[in-house]
């Protein structure tokens, strides 16, 4: 069981990875103000939220504790870059302050995996 865990932790830090770095990427052109959802970000919060719930329940069936209230508050910020992602995804520039509420929610999500004990 341990490795499966691991295996999705590994897949969880990719979808991640892929939703911040779409982001990083984009940081010059928010500058200009025509910054974009590009394809990696939509693609790195599906790759999270999966692998995500799967995680939680591989925790719960090994008997792991898991601090339902942490996830709630993942699942949630995880929830609005989503939606923010998905229904914005196709527009030729997003507003600066949309693109930087995506980057500093997705900068949050990362804060509180790491900090939140």
């Amino acid at each position: 069981m341990d490795v499966l865990i691991h295996l999705f932790v590994g897949l969880h830090i990719i979808g991640i990875a892929a939703l911040l770095g779409g982001f990083l990427t984009q940081m010059k052109a928010m500058g200009r103000g025509t910054a974009r959802f590009v394809p990696a970000m939509l693609h790195g919060a599906a790759t999270m939220l999966v692998t995500g719930v799967i995680l939680v329940g591989l925790n719960q069936a090994d008997d792991q504790h898991v601090n339902n209230i942490k996830i709630g508050v993942k699942l949630a910020l995880l929830i609005v870059i989503l939606g923010l992602v998905y229904v914005k995804r196709d527009d030729e520039k997003v507003d600066k302050s949309l693109f930087g509420l995506v980057g500093a929610l997705t900068t949050a999500n990362i804060f509180i995996a790491v900090l939140w004990t």
